[in-house]
């Protein structure tokens, strides 16, 4: 390259870069024409060109493996699948991320050791229902319902808009536990009895299998509660171990063959008139969670909460005309009974209450909405349930 091919060049580079930096277009020059006076105003600011985007970084969502512990037989897949509803819920909205996998009772811990379990992190959470720990302390028992409690509805509207589940997760948080609704069978039949039941007399020394608070009210009226888990209700009926035995309902219990080895079939399972199950999850797992997976577990959990309701409501009717037809004897339990259970609750609670501040706390907002909100259920939802059940017995539905 010459010397004034060099030159030239030079210049033009000298001119566009001070272009760049006055902000203004510069007209170019020639050899004969002298440069353009500089400017009085000061330079703009140089636009400096964007830095290079640095590469993208994409963070690889959180996995985690639980394990949850059933309260129940995985032969039920009403109150064991309700678990797996949850379970295959989460694993869904957070793409696999939060697998829970589900064990049924005695897998790895029974259903009465799964309060100190889920609490020492030996599982990550269970599936079951907490008036199985009413012995720990009463209080548990409001998670499931009290006896002479709330029915489904009530217990649903108590736990989610009338401050329930808050006040016990606030008792739970002592026990390293948070929970969440996650299923209710709705209102409980009362039994199956080898002999019929017409009036008190006739529950004397009777052995009566019954699981949680109840057995202490039917102790007051002179019952003998047994504690036995539902894979040994059967063979404890048919050898003559106990008397009765109450579980779930139609469908359930006849899944447990009940039928075959007492024909008495009494209602209502007044200790058990809106049973909830519940996900009680280890406290320190569930803060180790992101808040989107949180949010998955709080959705599965009422998913599993509705779904549970709905295939009892399926299955019940058919599995009780089906217990009839095979030479089941249905019975009500006597207005005398009933007043004497009810008595013995109310006389019960007090006691308790007198004692224990925590278990009066939610004692009297569970009570307090009872009564309002049977105030309001015998006016709409009685009314019109009654009438159609009397076009029902009238063959007219």
């Amino acid at each position: 390259m010459d010397r004034r091919t060099f030159i030239k060049k030079a210049g033009v580079a000298g001119t566009a870069a001070a272009a760049t930096l006055s902000g203004t277009a510069m007209a170019q020059t020639t050899e004969s024409e002298p440069a353009a006076p500089a400017a009085t105003e000061p330079a703009a600011p140089a636009e400096t060109a964007p830095a290079p985007a640095a590469p993208a970084v994409v963070e690889q969502a959180p996995k985690f493996k639980w394990r949850l512990s059933s309260g129940f037989p995985s032969r039920l897949e009403t109150l064991y699948g309700a678990a797996e509803v949850f379970a295959d819920s989460v694993r869904t909205a957070t793409d696999g991320n939060l697998d829970i996998e589900v064990f049924p009772t005695g897998a790895i811990v029974n259903e009465v050791s799964g309060l100190e379990a889920v609490k020492n992190g030996v599982v990550d959470m269970i599936h079951t229902a907490s008036n199985y720990f009413w012995e720990t302390d009463p209080a548990f028992a409001f998670g499931t319902g009290v006896p002479f409690g709330l029915n489904q509805r009530m217990t649903n509207a108590w736990l989610y808009e009338g401050g329930g589940l808050d006040l016990l997760n606030a008792f739970y948080a002592k026990s390293n536990v948070v929970s969440f609704p996650a299923g209710n069978t709705g209102a409980q039949m009362g039994g199956w009895f080898r002999k019929e039941i017409n009036s008190l007399e006739d529950m004397q020394d009777l052995r009566l299998r019954i699981g949680g608070f109840g057995g202490s009210i039917v102790e007051k009226i002179g019952v003998l509660p047994q504690s036995i888990p539902a894979d040994r209700v059967y063979q404890s009926l048919e050898n003559g171990t106990i008397d009765a035995a109450e579980f779930v309902g139609p469908y359930d219990d006849d899944k447990l063959g009940l039928n075959r080895v007492a024909k008495y079939y009494y209602y209502p399972g007044w200790w058990e008139g809106g049973v909830a199950a519940t996900n009680m999850i280890n406290l320190d797992k569930w803060n180790e969670l992101p808040e989107s997976y949180q949010q998955a577990v709080r959705t599965a959990s009422a998913l599993a909460n509705s779904i549970l309701t709905a295939r009892y409501d399926v299955l019940n009717p058919p599995a009780l005309k089906s217990l009839v037809e095979k030479g089941t004897i249905l019975r009500p339990f006597s207005h005398d009974i009933l007043l004497a259970c009810f008595s013995a609750a109310e006389e019960t609670y007090a006691e308790i209450a007198a004692e224990n501040a925590e278990f009066k706390t939610l004692l009297d907002s569970y009570m307090g909405y009872r009564r309002d909100a049977y105030l309001w259920f015998q006016i709409a939802e009685y009314a019109q349930d009654t009438f159609l059940m009397l076009q029902q017995r009238a063959g007219r539905l």
